[in-house]
C-alpha cells in the first residue's frame, strides 16, 4: 500500500480508491457520486469538463431530473474540503469555473502534478521506458517496480458511473502493460527463477493475457520445468478456445514449438503396465503365474454438449483441483451438489474433457443411479471398472473391500480420471475412489457430500442471467434471440435460469418455427401451467425434481410440501416451525436435511427458499398429497406466528400503546424480543414474508373472516415499519387488496363482526400510509369510514386512535378549531379505556393546532403534559415525540436554544430507531429554528439532511418542506439564486400535492422580488 499520506501539501490518489490527503490527514470526499465528479476532474489533467459531460459520466441514461442541480451541490462541496481557509467571497483556486464547466488546476496553488499518483506512476513509467532505451536495464526494473507499488488495489474504486467504469478499465490496462514490461525486464536480467511464483499468480488472474503466459513458459523452461511450460501452453489454448473461440497467437505458438524442439524427451510414451492372475488375487499362495495382462487406457467419458455455456470462473476452479492445486499429497476430489436440473453432470463431463491431457491414462465413468429406484451398488461399479482396466472376470475378487483394494492398486503410479455421476451419498462412492495422488475424481448428485474426507464441496448455483440467455440463444437460434432480446430474458427468468429448463423450453421453441420468443412469455407466466411448459420428449423439469422428491422420508416430504404454501420469498426457521407445527429445533433438523438435498437453499442462517420452480412443483405435490383442511391449518399456524411476534414488536415500539392488546389471538406463540430496536429489526427483516402471508390470505377465495380479521391485525401491528418510511408501496397494496377482499366477503356472507372489524383496521392503516404521502383528503376519507366502523363495533382501541388521526389531518389542512375537537374526542375515549399514552399523544399533538390558533402558552402545556406523561410511563418512542412537538412550539415563540436541546434528543432516538420519517421532521425543525436564531450554515447544513432522507424514503412533503428550509437558510447565506431555486422547486411540489403551504412560499417568492 503507497503512503500518500507520508508527505505535506495536498495529495491525490485514484490507482485504488478515490482519497485525497492534506498534510497526512485524510479529507472526506463524501458521497460515490462527489468522488466520481473529482475522479473525472483530476483525470482530465487540467482539462475543462462540462456539466453535461459530468452528467454523461456520473449518471449516464439514469440522471436524476435535477441532476445539475444536484452536481453544483458536489462541486460545491469539493470545494469546501479542498480549500476549507478560502472566504466565500474568493474564488477558488483549485476546482475553478471555467466557462460552464469545471476544471481542477493542481499546479495553480498547492502543488505540481508529483502530488497525484497517477501523474507520478506515468512519471516514472517513462523514466523506466527511457532507461531500458539507453541499456539500463536493471534501472528501468527499479523505476518500475516502484511506480506499480503506488497501486492499491481496483483503480478508481469508490466512483461510480459510465466514465469511472470506462477509465477504471483503462487503468487496468496500463497497471498490467507496465507489469508485462517489468516480467520482460526481470527475463532480460537472468531473474526467471525469482519471478516463477509472480508470474504463476498473474497467468492465473489473467488467463487470457498470451504476453504474461509466454513469460511464465520462458521462466519455467529456464528453469528446467519443461513439462510445466507446456502446460502453461495447453491450459491458455484451452482457455482462448473456450471463452474467445480463437488459437493462441503467433508468438505463444512459436515460442512452444522451439520448447518442444529443444527436448524431444518430454513426451515419452509410458511403458504399459503388466499384471498376472497373481497380482490381483489376495490368496497368493493358491494362484499360478498366468499370462501377462496389459491394461489398456479407458475413455469412458460421455459426449460432451456442443453448446455448453458460461460458468467459465467454475471451470478454471475445477481444472486447477484437477491439476493437484491445493490438493497436497492427497487425491484431487471434487464433490458437486445442486438442485435437479441445474447441470452438474453436463459441467462434470465438459470439465472432464477439458483435462483429457491431465491425465494421459485415461477416464472411467460410472452412472450410479442414486435417485433411481435401484442405485448402482458400489461392488457393481467396481467390476465395470475393473473390466475396463483389462481384469479379466474370471480373476475379479468378490469382496468389497478387496475390489477396491485392486481398484486402487491398478490406479497407482497411474494418471487417471473417475467421473461418478448421480451419487446418492458418500456410502456408495467411497469405495470408488482412486487412492494415488496421480489421479482425481469428479463426484455429481443431488446430496452435499460433507461426510465425504477431503472432498472439496461445490455446490452447483443456476446460471447468471446472461449466460442462460447464452445457452438459450445457442438451442434455439442467435438471430431468434438476437431480435427478441427483451422477450428472451423474461422466458429464461421464467425458467428461473435453470439450465435444464432453459435448454427444454428453448427446444421447443427451435422446433416449432412459427412461433416466437414473445409468444412464449404468457404461456410460461401462469405459474399453474408453468411446469407443464417445460417438457419435451423425454426430458421434462417435473421429471427431474420428482426423482429427488421420491428419495424423502415421509416427514421431509411433508415439510417439502407444506414450506411451498407460504407466499414470500424465503422463510426462517421459526415461521417455518410454526408452518410445520414443530419445535423451532425439530423444524432446522427436517429442514437442513432437505438443504443437504439439494431440495431448498440456505441464503443465510436461519433463513431458506425454494428454486422458483422447485417451489412450483412443490406446491403442485401439497394440492395432490395434503388434505385442503391441513394446508389451510398450516397458513393459519404461520399467520398466527407473524400476527404473534409482530403485536410483541409493536408493544415494544409503542410503548404504553393498546393497540398489541388489542389483536386477534390465534393460538400460536410468537416471537419474544430484548428490546424495541431488535423488534423493529425483525419487523423490517420479515417484512417482505409477512407482506406475502396478507397477499396470500387476501387472495384466497375461501378464507375465513377470522383469517381476514387476523391479517389486518397483522397489518396494524406492523405500523412501526411506517415510520422508516420504505414499505409504502407494499403497505398500500397489501392493505387495498385485504380490504376488497374483506368488504367482498362482508358481501356474500352478511357485515359479521370479523368483516366489519378487519375493514376497520384496513381502512385505519391505509389513512396512515395515504397521510404520510399527504394525499390527505383520501386519508381523510378512510379515517372517517375507520370511525364510523370502530363506533359501530365498539372498538374504543382503534376509535381512539382514528380520532387522533383526524386531528391531525384537519391541522395539517389548517382546519384548527376542528383539530382540537377531535383531539378531545380522542382524549376521552383513551381515558375511557384507560389508555394514558393515548392521552398523551393527543396532547402533544395538538400543540400545533393551539399556536395555529395564537395560544402559545395552551400549546407549551399541552406538549408538555405529553412529555411528563410518557416519561412516567417510560415510553422511549413517546417521549422522544413529545421532545419533537415541545421543540416545535419553544421554537415558535423564540426560546430558540431550548427547542434545539429537545430536537437533538429526539433526533438521536429516531436516528438509532431508523425512523426516517421522523429523522426528516426533525431535521427540517431544526433548519428552521436555526434560520430563527440566524444561524443560516447550520440552518443549511439540517435542510440538507433532511433534504436527503425525504428524498431516500421517497417523501414528497418532507422534500418540499426541506428545499423551502433550505431556500430560507441559502438567502440567509447570501445566496439569494440558489435560495431561489430551491424554493421554486419547493413551490412546485407543495402546488402538486395540494398542500396549503404552497400559498406560504408563493408569498416569500414574491416578498424577495420586490425587495
Amino acid at each position: 500500500m503507497p503512503d500518500h499520506a507520508a508527505a505535506d501539501g495536498l495529495r491525490f490518489a485514484v490507482l485504488g480508491p478515490v482519497l485525497a490527503w492534506r498534510d497526512g490527514v485524510e479529507l472526506d470526499l463524501g458521497t460515490p457520486l462527489q468522488r466520481s465528479i473529482l475522479a473525472m476532474l483530476l483525470l482530465r489533467e487540467g482539462q475543462a469538463v462540462t456539466p453535461d459531460e459530468m452528467i454523461d459520466g456520473v449518471w449516464g441514461g439514469d440522471a436524476p431530473p435535477r441532476a445539475l442541480g444536484a452536481l453544483r451541490t458536489y462541486v460545491s462541496r469539493l470545494r469546501t474540503v479542498l480549500e476549507p481557509d478560502r472566504s466565500p467571497r474568493t474564488p477558488p483556486r483549485l476546482l475553478t469555473s471555467v466557462g460552464r464547466g469545471y476544471a481542477l488546476r493542481l499546479d495553480s496553488a498547492h502543488s505540481g502534478p508529483a502530488r497525484f499518483d497517477l501523474a507520478v506512476f506515468e512519471r516514472e513509467c517513462a523514466a523506466a521506458e527511457s532507461d531500458r532505451r539507453t541499456g539500463r536495464a536493471g534501472e528501468a526494473a527499479r523505476r518500475l517496480r516502484g511506480a506499480l507499488r503506488l497501486w492499491s488495489g481496483e483503480p478508481l474504486a469508490g466512483a461510480v458511473g459510465p466514465y469511472a467504469e470506462h477509465q477504471r478499465d483503462r487503468l487496468a490496462e496500463r497497471r498490467m502493460s507496465a507489469v508485462e514490461t517489468l516480467m520482460e525486464l526481470d527475463l532480460e536480467l537472468g531473474r526467471h527463477a525469482e519471478i516463477v511464483s509472480e508470474l504463476v499468480a498473474l497467468a492465473a488472474e489473467h488467463p487470457l493475457r498470451e504476453r504474461l503466459r509466454a513469460q511464465l513458459m520462458l521462466a519455467y523452461y529456464r528453469c528446467g520445468r519443461q513439462a510445466e511450460a507446456l502446460s502453461v501452453f495447453t491450459e491458455t489454448r484451452q482457455a482462448l478456445v473456450e471463452e474467445l473461440g480463437i488459437e493462441p497467437g503467433a508468438e505463444l505458438a512459436d515460442l512452444h514449438r522451439r520448447i518442444l524442439a529443444a527436448d524431444p524427451s518430454l513426451t515419452p510414451t509410458p511403458p504399459p503396465v503388466r499384471l498376472s492372475p497373481q497380482d490381483v488375487h489376495d490368496d497368493a499362495a493358491s494362484a499360478e503365474a498366468g499370462p501377462a495382462i496389459e491394461m489398456p487406457r479407458p475413455a469412458q467419458l460421455p459426449a460432451a454438449v456442443a453448446d455448453f455455456t458460461g460458468r467459465a470462473g467454475l471451470v478454471r476452479r475445477l481444472l486447477a483441483l484437477l491439476g493437484g492445486e491445493g490438493a497436497g499429497e492427497g487425491v484431487p476430489i471434487a464433490a458437486m451438489s445442486g438442485i435437479g436440473g441445474v447441470g452438474k453432470t453436463t459441467l462434470a463431463v465438459h470439465v472432464a474433457h477439458l483435462a483429457g491431457d491431465l491425465f494421459p491414462d485415461g477416464q472411467l465413468y460410472a452412472d450410479l443411479r442414486g435417485y433411481g429406484a435401484e442405485p448402482t451398488a458400489p461392488e457393481t461399479a467396481l467390476v465395470a471398472f475393473l473390466r475396463a482396466l483389462g481384469i479379466p472376470m474370471d480373476v475379479i475378487p468378490d469382496g468389497l473391500a478387496e475390489r477396491s483394494a485392486l481398484f486402487r492398486s491398478l490406479l497407482a503410479d497411474r494418471r487417471m480420471l473417475v467421473l461418478l455421476d448421480n451419487a446418492r451419498d458418500a456410502e456408495q462412492v467411497e469405495h470408488l475412489l482412486p487412492g494415488s495422488a496421480g489421479c482425481a475424481a469428479i463426484i455429481t448428485g443431488r446430496g452435499k457430500l460433507a461426510d465425504l474426507p477431503a472432498a472439496r464441496l461445490i455446490d452447483l448455483d443456476v446460471l447468471e442471467p446472461e449466460e442462460a440467455l447464452s445457452l438459450f440463444a445457442a438451442v434455439a437460434g442467435p438471430e431468434r434471440v438476437a431480435a427478441e432480446r427483451a422477450a428472451a430474458m423474461d422466458v429464461v427468468a421464467a425458467c428461473g435460469f435453470l439450465p435444464l429448463a432453459v435448454r427444454i423450453v428453448a427446444a421447443r421453441l427451435a422446433s416449432r418455427p412459427s412461433w416466437t420468443v414473445a409468444s412464449l412469455v404468457p404461456r410460461l407466466a401462469d405459474e399453474r401451467r408453468r411446469l407443464d411448459e417445460m417438457k419435451i420428449g423425454n426430458l421434462a423439469v417435473s421429471a427431474t425434481f420428482a426423482l429427488g422428491y421420491g428419495q424423502l422420508d415421509a416427514r421431509q416430504a411433508r415439510a417439502f410440501r407444506l414450506l411451498s404454501l407460504p407466499a414470500g420469498s424465503g422463510i426462517s426457521v421459526f415461521a417455518a416451525a410454526a408452518v410445520l407445527g414443530l419445535t423451532p429445533a425439530e423444524a432446522e433438523d427436517v429442514i437442513e436435511s432437505l438443504v443437504d438435498a439439494s431440495l431448498l437453499e440456505a441464503p443465510a442462517p436461519g433463513r431458506y427458499r425454494f428454486h422458483d420452480l422447485l417451489k412450483l412443483f412443490a406446491r403442485r405435490q401439497a394440492e395432490d398429497a395434503e388434505e385442503p383442511g391441513a394446508r389451510v391449518l398450516a397458513l393459519r399456524r404461520l399467520l398466527g406466528f407473524y400476527l404473534a411476534s409482530a403485536g410483541a414488536a409493536h408493544r415494544l415500539a409503542y410503548e404504553g400503546s393498546a393497540i398489541a392488546g388489542n389483536l386477534t389471538d390465534l393460538g400460536v406463540l410468537g416471537h419474544s424480543f430484548a428490546s424495541a430496536d431488535e423488534a423493529v429489526s425483525w419487523l423490517s427483516a420479515e417484512a417482505e414474508d409477512m407482506f406475502g402471508a396478507v397477499a396470500r390470505t387476501a387472495a384466497d377465495q375461501d378464507v375465513s373472516g377470522e383469517d381476514l380479521l387476523a391479517a389486518a391485525d397483522l397489518l396494524l401491528a406492523m405500523e412501526p415499519l411506517l415510520e422508516s418510511g420504505t414499505n409504502q408501496r407494499d403497505f398500500e397494496q397489501r392493505t387495498s387488496a385485504l380490504l376488497t377482499a374483506t368488504r367482498r366477503a362482508g358481501e356474500r356472507h352478511g357485515e359479521r363482526p370479523e368483516e366489519l372489524r378487519g375493514e376497520l383496521r384496513c381502512r385505519y392503516v391505509l389513512g396512515r400510509v395515504l397521510f404520510g404521502a399527504n394525499r390527505l383528503a383520501e386519508a381523510e376519507g378512510h379515517f372517517l369510514a375507520a370511525r364510523a366502523l370502530a363506533e359501530e363495533t365498539g372498538d374504543h382501541i382503534v376509535l381512539g386512535e382514528t380520532c387522533n388521526a383526524l386531528a391531525v389531518v384537519a391541522g395539517r389542512r389548517r382546519r384548527h378549531t376542528e383539530a382540537l375537537e377531535w383531539f378531545d374526542r380522542a382524549t376521552a375515549v383513551h381515558r375511557e379505556v384507560g389508555n394514558p399514552a393515548g392521552e398523551a399523544l393527543a396532547s402533544c399533538y395538538s400543540a400545533r393546532d393551539h399556536l395555529g390558533l395564537g395560544r402559545p402558552g395552551e400549546a407549551i402545556a399541552a406538549a408538555e403534559r405529553g412529555l411528563a406523561v410518557f416519561t412516567e410511563i417510560g415510553s422511549g418512542a413517546g417521549m422522544a415525540r413529545a421532545r419533537y412537538h415541545l421543540g416545535n412550539v419553544l421554537s415558535h415563540v423564540g426560546r430558540l436554544n431550548e427547542a434545539v436541546v429537545h430536537h437533538a434528543e429526539c433526533l438521536a432516538f429516531f436516528r438509532a430507531s431508523d425512523q426516517r420519517v421522523w429523522e426528516q421532521r426533525v431535521c427540517y425543525r431544526l433548519a428552521a429554528t436555526f434560520i430563527a436564531a440566524g444561524r443560516f450554515a447550520e440552518a443549511a447544513r439540517h435542510a440538507e439532511q433532511a433534504l436527503t432522507v425525504s428524498r431516500e424514503i421517497t417523501h414528497p412533503y418532507g422534500e418540499a418542506q426541506s428545499l423551502a428550509a433550505l431556500g430560507k437558510a441559502l438567502a440567509g447565506l447570501g445566496e439569494t439564486g440558489r435560495g431561489r431555486d430551491a424554493l421554486a422547486k419547493a413551490l412546485d411540489i407543495f402546488t402538486r400535492l395540494g398542500s396549503p403551504e404552497a400559498d406560504d412560499i408563493r408569498a416569500l417568492l414574491r416578498e424577495q422580488v420586490e425587495t
